[in-house]
Protein backbone atom coordinates (compact mmCIF):
# COMPACT_ATOMS: atom_id res chain seq x y z
CA UNK A 1 0.00 0.00 0.00
CA UNK A 2 1.01 3.37 -0.69
CA UNK A 3 2.16 5.63 1.44
CA UNK A 4 -0.18 8.84 1.55
CA UNK A 5 0.27 12.31 1.55
CA UNK A 6 -1.92 14.78 2.78
CA UNK A 7 -1.19 18.48 0.92
CA UNK A 8 -2.76 21.96 2.66
CA UNK A 9 -3.20 23.48 -0.97
CA UNK A 10 -2.99 27.01 -0.02
CA UNK A 11 -0.80 26.92 2.81
CA UNK A 12 1.51 25.93 0.29
CA UNK A 13 0.38 28.17 -2.64
CA UNK A 14 0.94 31.54 0.16
CA UNK A 15 4.50 29.46 1.01
CA UNK A 16 5.91 29.47 -1.88
CA UNK A 17 8.22 31.99 -3.88
CA UNK A 18 6.80 30.88 -7.50
CA UNK A 19 3.43 30.17 -6.57
CA UNK A 20 2.61 33.00 -4.67
CA UNK A 21 2.42 35.58 -7.80
CA UNK A 22 -0.56 33.40 -9.12
CA UNK A 23 -2.91 34.08 -5.88
CA UNK A 24 -4.23 36.72 -8.24
CA UNK A 25 -5.60 33.54 -10.41
CA UNK A 26 -6.36 30.72 -7.78
CA UNK A 27 -6.83 28.05 -10.64
CA UNK A 28 -3.38 28.05 -12.24
CA UNK A 29 -1.91 28.53 -8.71
CA UNK A 30 -4.28 24.92 -7.66
CA UNK A 31 -3.24 23.83 -11.38
CA UNK A 32 0.46 24.46 -10.69
CA UNK A 33 0.34 22.71 -7.58
CA UNK A 34 -1.70 19.93 -8.62
CA UNK A 35 0.98 18.90 -11.52
CA UNK A 36 3.99 19.74 -9.35
CA UNK A 37 2.35 17.20 -6.63
CA UNK A 38 1.06 14.58 -9.29
CA UNK A 39 5.31 14.49 -10.82
CA UNK A 40 6.58 14.24 -7.03
CA UNK A 41 3.92 12.06 -5.70
CA UNK A 42 4.78 9.23 -8.70
CA UNK A 43 8.26 9.54 -8.16
CA UNK A 44 7.86 9.05 -4.06
CA UNK A 45 5.29 6.71 -4.85
CA UNK A 46 2.83 8.54 -2.91
CA UNK A 47 -1.24 8.48 -2.90
CA UNK A 48 -1.66 12.25 -2.72
CA UNK A 49 -4.37 14.16 -1.57
CA UNK A 50 -4.50 18.11 -2.44
CA UNK A 51 -7.00 20.08 0.47
CA UNK A 52 -8.63 23.43 -0.48
CA UNK A 53 -10.67 25.01 1.63
CA UNK A 54 -14.21 26.13 0.53
CA UNK A 55 -15.67 27.27 3.49
CA UNK A 56 -17.37 29.68 2.66
CA UNK A 57 -19.30 28.25 -0.14
CA UNK A 58 -22.76 27.19 0.20
CA UNK A 59 -21.34 23.54 -2.22
CA UNK A 60 -20.71 20.25 -0.50
CA UNK A 61 -17.08 18.56 -0.61
CA UNK A 62 -16.61 17.56 -3.59
CA UNK A 63 -13.39 15.41 -4.88
CA UNK A 64 -11.63 16.27 -8.79
CA UNK A 65 -9.80 12.42 -9.24
CA UNK A 66 -6.74 14.35 -10.96
CA UNK A 67 -5.34 10.67 -11.92
CA UNK A 68 -5.30 7.25 -9.87
CA UNK A 69 -2.63 8.48 -7.30
CA UNK A 70 -3.72 12.32 -7.02
CA UNK A 71 -6.96 13.40 -5.93
CA UNK A 72 -7.94 17.48 -5.10
CA UNK A 73 -10.67 17.75 -2.22
CA UNK A 74 -12.43 20.87 -2.17
CA UNK A 75 -13.89 21.19 1.28
CA UNK A 76 -17.64 21.74 1.62
CA UNK A 77 -19.80 24.26 3.66
CA UNK A 78 -18.33 25.35 7.20
CA UNK A 79 -15.23 22.72 7.32
CA UNK A 80 -11.55 24.01 6.98
CA UNK A 81 -8.83 22.42 5.23
CA UNK A 82 -7.48 21.70 8.44
CA UNK A 83 -10.28 20.06 9.60
CA UNK A 84 -10.71 17.99 6.43
CA UNK A 85 -6.48 16.97 6.72
CA UNK A 86 -7.47 16.37 10.38
CA UNK A 87 -10.31 13.82 9.76
CA UNK A 88 -8.41 12.28 6.48
CA UNK A 89 -5.70 11.85 8.65
CA UNK A 90 -7.68 9.83 11.78
CA UNK A 91 -9.13 7.46 9.43
CA UNK A 92 -6.05 6.60 7.11
CA UNK A 93 -3.51 6.53 10.19
CA UNK A 94 -7.06 3.65 11.61
CA UNK A 95 -6.47 2.06 8.40
CA UNK A 96 -2.81 1.38 9.08
CA UNK A 97 -1.58 3.91 6.07
CA UNK A 98 1.94 5.21 6.72
CA UNK A 99 0.43 9.25 6.02
CA UNK A 100 2.79 12.43 5.76
CA UNK A 101 0.71 16.03 5.98
CA UNK A 102 2.04 18.93 4.09
CA UNK A 103 1.73 22.05 6.41
CA UNK A 104 3.13 24.85 8.18
CA UNK A 105 0.42 25.50 10.47
CA UNK A 106 1.86 25.24 13.77
CA UNK A 107 -1.49 23.99 15.15
CA UNK A 108 -2.37 21.62 12.42
CA UNK A 109 1.31 19.99 12.75
CA UNK A 110 0.33 19.43 16.52
CA UNK A 111 -2.58 17.57 16.16
CA UNK A 112 -1.40 15.31 13.40
CA UNK A 113 1.65 13.99 15.01
CA UNK A 114 -0.55 13.30 17.76
CA UNK A 115 -2.39 11.29 15.14
CA UNK A 116 0.25 9.31 14.03
CA UNK A 117 0.66 11.14 11.32
CA UNK A 118 4.50 12.80 9.97
CA UNK A 119 4.42 16.10 8.66
CA UNK A 120 6.41 18.17 6.56
CA UNK A 121 6.66 21.88 6.05
CA UNK A 122 5.94 23.58 2.87
CA UNK A 123 9.03 24.98 2.36
CA UNK A 124 10.61 21.72 3.35
CA UNK A 125 8.49 19.76 0.62
CA UNK A 126 9.71 23.19 -2.20
CA UNK A 127 13.35 21.96 -1.10
CA UNK A 128 12.62 19.05 -1.76
CA UNK A 129 10.76 19.14 -5.58
CA UNK A 130 13.33 21.54 -6.63
CA UNK A 131 16.10 18.95 -5.50
CA UNK A 132 13.83 16.00 -7.66
CA UNK A 133 13.61 18.00 -10.35
CA UNK A 134 17.30 18.90 -10.68
CA UNK A 135 18.46 15.21 -9.98
CA UNK A 136 16.02 14.54 -12.69
CA UNK A 137 16.83 16.86 -15.01
CA UNK A 138 20.72 15.66 -14.58
CA UNK A 139 19.69 11.92 -15.10
CA UNK A 140 17.56 12.27 -17.84
CA UNK A 141 18.57 14.94 -19.86
CA UNK A 142 22.09 15.06 -19.20
CA UNK A 143 24.82 13.96 -22.08
CA UNK A 144 23.61 11.42 -24.26
CA UNK A 145 26.28 8.51 -24.63
CA UNK A 146 25.85 6.51 -27.76
CA UNK A 147 27.62 2.96 -28.69
CA UNK A 148 31.42 3.82 -30.19
CA UNK A 149 30.82 1.34 -33.39
CA UNK A 150 27.74 -0.15 -34.59
CA UNK A 151 26.84 -3.87 -34.01
CA UNK A 152 25.67 -5.77 -36.66
CA UNK A 153 24.34 -8.67 -37.39
CA UNK A 154 27.21 -10.12 -39.55
CA UNK A 155 29.48 -9.87 -36.33
CA UNK A 156 27.83 -12.37 -34.55
CA UNK A 157 27.79 -15.13 -37.21
CA UNK A 158 30.40 -17.48 -37.82
CA UNK A 159 32.30 -17.80 -41.16
CA UNK A 160 30.17 -20.37 -43.00
CA UNK A 161 26.56 -18.77 -42.23
CA UNK A 162 27.60 -15.27 -43.09
CA UNK A 163 28.43 -16.66 -46.81
CA UNK A 164 25.45 -18.45 -46.91
CA UNK A 165 23.47 -16.15 -46.22
CA UNK A 166 25.30 -13.46 -48.47
CA UNK A 167 25.03 -15.82 -51.29
CA UNK A 168 21.24 -16.32 -50.54
CA UNK A 169 21.37 -11.95 -50.38
CA UNK A 170 22.72 -12.04 -54.19
CA UNK A 171 20.21 -14.92 -55.34
CA UNK A 172 22.70 -17.56 -55.42
CA UNK A 173 21.78 -20.89 -53.48
CA UNK A 174 24.40 -22.06 -51.38
CA UNK A 175 25.12 -25.62 -51.98
CA UNK A 176 23.92 -27.88 -48.97
CA UNK A 177 26.44 -30.01 -47.31
CA UNK A 178 25.34 -33.73 -47.31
Amino acid sequence: MRELLLVDGYNVINSWPELKPLRDNLGDARDKLSDVMAEYGEYHKYDVIIVFDALFTADDEHKDRVNCHLDIIYTGKGETADSCIERLTYEAVNDGRVVRVVTSDGAEQSVILGAGASRIPSLELRRDVRRLKKQLRRDYTGKVTLPVTRIEVGDRLDPETAARLDAMRKGHMPHEKP
